[in-house]
């Protein structure tokens, strides 16, 4: 007779384990985040950018330099010119006052959280000039997840970037590390621009970046060769590790050591990269370089797919608050719907055992599955 009992109770079971897989499979696809803290980390990470941002504005007035309210609309002191003799390259001006939104951090730590990143790890961070809103909200964004960045600035701008050779990249981080909202040196320091020596630079522009370079007392990147480049950027980067394990690398910008010279670049979307094709050694940058090694990289470059993806606000006017935007309304909601999946899956469950209960104690009434 319990024989029997354990025959009819089998298909139960299957059924269980079969809801169980499908629930687990929905867990793992979907983009869910985990900790119930990381909406309040974001916020963090945005109200620091809003400080920060403070903070650069009035260094950048305190040295005598005016704000273009018509260029900078929002007066961040973010923006730069549209030419200086630190240009490198063009560059789109409604995609640089897009990340000097202060939840440009907020998004960072939700990448960095898809990434694997946790408190307490190490992430290596390779920047142009370009972005500078963009250093400082990953900067941000690692000191509110207590994440410890390493980072390698190359100082030639794009347009609208960090061109102006008055208020480079070197002031503007010295100016966050005075008012104690940067507490870590670079591990080094290139000119950036073409081959990373500032090929395509004026010749004004480099010297200005060189004395700048040699006065800070940080160890300068001068190496042309791609594939030297890469080690040692990755040497540095090992150093500054100091024997802990880099959990990820961000990517800011699109430098050439580290973007690489494979056109297979083009390929790599913004957020948390998928890689699955690696260009030849001799033509892969440090994001590629990273892949390789197992690292997750987050790519920060198409701004404008970036904030279409995750739903940051795009070229705004006024800046958004901290925590307001679609971009935290995403969180909630997948946050939500997580909740309703794991209620879904539980009263499934209780569903199924009911019946098994019901089907043991009144076996011919409750027939059979």
């Amino acid at each position: 007779m319990g024989h029997r009992g354990v025959g009819r109770s089998s298909p139960v079971f299957v059924w269980l384990l079969i809801v169980s897989v499908v629930f687990l499979a929905l867990v793992y696809i979907a983009p869910f985040p985990g900790p119930a803290d990381l909406h309040s980390t974001m916020v963090r990470a945005s109200e620091k950018m809003t400080q920060a941002t403070i903070a650069l504005r009035e260094c950048r007035l305190g040295l005598g330099l005016s704000i273009d309210p018509k260029i900078d609309l929002n007066q961040t002191g973010l923006i730069g010119s549209e030419y200086s003799s630190t240009t490198t390259s063009v560059g789109q001006l409604a995609a640089k006052r897009t990340t000097t939104n202060p939840n440009s951090a907020g998004l960072i730590v939700l990448l960095l959280h898809e990434a694997g990143v946790h408190r307490g790890d190490t992430i290596a961070v390779g920047a142009s000039g370009s972005f500078p809103a963009l250093i400082v909200a990953t900067l941000c964004a690692a000191s509110a997840m207590e994440v410890d960045a390493l980072l390698i600035p190359s100082l030639g701008a794009s347009q609208w970037g960090a061109n102006d050779p008055r208020f480079h990249l070197l002031i503007m981080l010295e100016c966050l590390k005075d008012l104690g909202l940067v507490h870590r040196q670079p591990v080094a320091v290139s000119l950036g621009g073409d081959s990373d020596v500032g090929a395509n630079m004026a010749l004004e522009g480099r010297s200005i970046l060189e004395e700048a370079m040699a006065a800070s007392g940080l160890m300068i990147i001068r190496e042309p060769d791609l594939g030297k480049n890469i080690v040692l950027r990755t040497q540095f980067l090992e150093a500054g590790a100091e024997g802990a394990t880099i959990r990820a690398f961000v990517n800011i910008g699109g430098t050439y050591a580290n973007m690489g010279t494979d056109s297979l670049i083009l390929e790599v979307k913004p957020g948390v990269a998928r890689i699955h094709r690696f260009p030849p050694p001799e033509q892969q940058g440090m994001l590629f370089a990273m892949a390789a090694r197992g690292i997750p990289v987050i790519h920060l470059l198409y701004i404008r797919g970036l904030a279409d993806e995750y739903g940051l606000a795009w070229d705004p006017q006024p800046l958004p608050l901290p925590g307001q935007g679609l971009l935290y309304r995403r969180v909630r909601e997948q946050s939500l719907t997580f909740i309703i999946l794991g209620l879904v899956y539980l009263a499934i469950v209780i569903a199924l055992l009911l019946f098994h209960s019901l089907r043991l104690r009144h076996p011919h009434d409750a027939g059979s599955i």
